[in-house]
């Protein structure tokens, strides 16, 4: 294994502790984890793993597809097909390399590196980034900074403000959204390690008794020279930049509420996630008050009724809404607090139809839950899910496409209620065995697993060896493993604890239930 650019063989470093992971160094050569430089951005993928990635980005996949059984079947190749283990092997680093060229990863690093002055290979730093970009200003003002660990506050400041929903089935809701809400609040309201402890001079009010000098801020010139820069990398269509950049100006937040930065103080992550507060609340009354209900909010977004027949195009009304708002908040941080705004609100989609539940036994709304329906060209759609079920690993893949097809038909006014039956008969019939399977991640040693076990730690017990994934079903006799299943399904158990909950969210708000429609088939066992 000799990668090093002098020819030598790389070096493994053992773990320390157990939380840490083996680290492998070649000489004179820089190595790129895939995983980790994907978990940096937005990208938002229900597993990072090679065959999920690959399958997502490349519509394609590993040649040993079932994890559980890989390393048998590895070993199998080994002893009677090596050609086959050959291309198995080839075949994982051309999809690792077509990964990296379709996400463009290097390029991303490459720039991030440039940005942040970070080695291309450190993962995360985003302090040490912070520090990198804001000390050499920090200097040429005269200052140098405290130690980490030199506020010792233990404060912790409030997180994004997320409004009560109202649950129910809509129809026409307009979601509007605050373009980079936090690094936008830092520099309207010039929210700023220097500017804190300046005390002379005009001043901004934050919380928690904060005060910002208006003349003395570096953040908000930084992050503004940043903004400039996006902007031209998106005019340039150099998306690796205009990405890196993205994601330094969202890290400052994070960072300034750390205890591991040197300029951690409550104050200011305080100062950005209570502003952020009523920033959403204040938006909401001015849509209420221009006749519109605000049925959700999350973080830097709200999601507006229009309701059916509107006088014009939905989307027409969420340009008009964006446009207001941004006028009235000009003009209101004017006056109210002589400040410039450089806040921008977005009409960022329109639902023709949208599905907020309720929380599993209660009327009360549930919170980043959601489902709705987007109308593209040509008569298509989109139906995108948030939280629920269908997006959700844990759940079986039958439940998953049993929710996605049962919305799209209430969405799309199709009846449901024979889809309905003819699933339940099929999961009683054994149709859908196949789909009936959970997966999920063993998060510890199997024999750490002593106290109120969960299903996957007990098939992964009845496996009898060392797993970090377990693909099991409920059976007549508990969780059993797939590589090892003795018994029959307890298909109750999937009518009662997939299917049904999948759906009856989504029926209650037409009166219905899963019971009421399959009720029969229920009677049966």
């Amino acid at each position: 294994f000799t990668l090093g650019r002098n020819k030598s063989r790389c070096d493994v470093l053992m773990p320390l502790t157990p939380r840490q992971s083996h680290i492998t160094r070649l000489h004179g050569r820089v190595m790129l984890d895939g995983i980790q430089l994907m978990r940096m951005g937005t990208w938002g993928l229900e597993s990072y793993a090679l065959e999920n990635v690959a399958q997502e980005l490349l519509g394609t996949g590993k040649l040993i597809r079932t994890p559980d059984d890989r390393v048998e079947e590895i070993n199998r190749q080994y002893r009677e097909d090596k050609e086959a283990l050959a291309r198995y092997n080839l075949e994982d680093c051309r999809l690792v390399y077509e990964i990296f060229k379709k996400a463009d990863l290097l390029n991303f690093a490459v720039e991030r590196s440039r940005l942040t002055g970070l080695p291309l290979d450190r993962q995360g730093g985003s302090v040490a980034a912070f520090d990198f970009l804001y000390l050499p200003r920090l200097h040429r003002e005269g200052f140098v900074a405290h130690d980490t660990g030199a506020n010792a506050e233990p404060i912790t400041s409030p997180g994004g403000y997320v409004m009560e929903s109202k649950p129910g089935l809509y129809e026409n809701v307009l979601v509007l959204d605050f373009k980079s809400l936090y690094p936008s609040i830092i520099r309207t309201f010039y929210i700023d390690p220097l500017g804190l402890s300046i005390t002379e001079g005009e001043q901004v009010e934050g919380f928690l008794g904060a005060t910002f000098s208006r003349d003395r801020a570096i953040l908000p010139g930084l992050i503004k020279t940043l903004w400039a820069a996006r902007d031209g990398a998106k005019r340039d269509n150099n998306s690796a930049l205009s990405y890196a950049i993205k994601i330094i100006m969202n890290s400052f937040y994070g960072v300034l509420g750390s205890s591991g930065c040197r300029f951690y103080d409550p104050k200011l992550a305080t100062s950005i996630t209570k502003r952020g507060h009523e920033l959403i609340t204040r938006t909401r009354d001015f849509i209420q008050d221009l006749g519109y209900e605000v049925i959700y909010g999350d973080t830097d977004s709200v999601f507006v009724l229009v309701g059916e027949n509107p006088e014009k195009d939905p989307r027409e009304i969420g340009t008009e809404i964006a446009e207001s708002l941004n006028d009235w908040w000009t003009n209101t941080l004017l006056e109210e607090m002589s400040l410039e705004s450089h806040l921008e609100i977005e009409f960022e989609t329109h639902y023709a139809k949208f599905f907020m539940p309720t929380i599993r036994g209660s009327q009360k709304g549930s919170k980043k839950r959601y489902a709705g329906l987007i109308t593209l060209e040509n008569d298509e759609f989109e139906i995108q899910f948030k939280g629920l079920e269908s997006v959700r690993t844990d759940w079986t893949p039958l439940a998953r496409r049993f929710q996605q097809e049962l919305f799209r038909r209430v969405f799309l006014g199709e009846a449901y209620t024979e889809y309905i039956k003819e699933i339940a008969d099929g999961v009683l019939a054994g149709e859908f065995d196949k789909e009936l399977v959970y997966k999920k991640r063993l998060r510890q040693k199997i024999e750490d697993y002593t106290k109120n076990i969960p299903p996957h730690a007990q098939a992964a017990k009845k496996l009898g060896r060392a797993v970090r994934w377990i693909e099991y079903v409920i059976t007549v006799n508990g969780p059993e493993p797939i590589l090892d299943q003795k018994s029959g399904l307890d298909y109750p158990h999937y009518l009662d604890r997939q299917l049904a909950p999948a759906a009856d969210a989504l029926l209650e708000c037409l009166g219905d239930s899963f019971e009421k429609i399959t009720g029969k088939q229920m009677e049966m066992f």
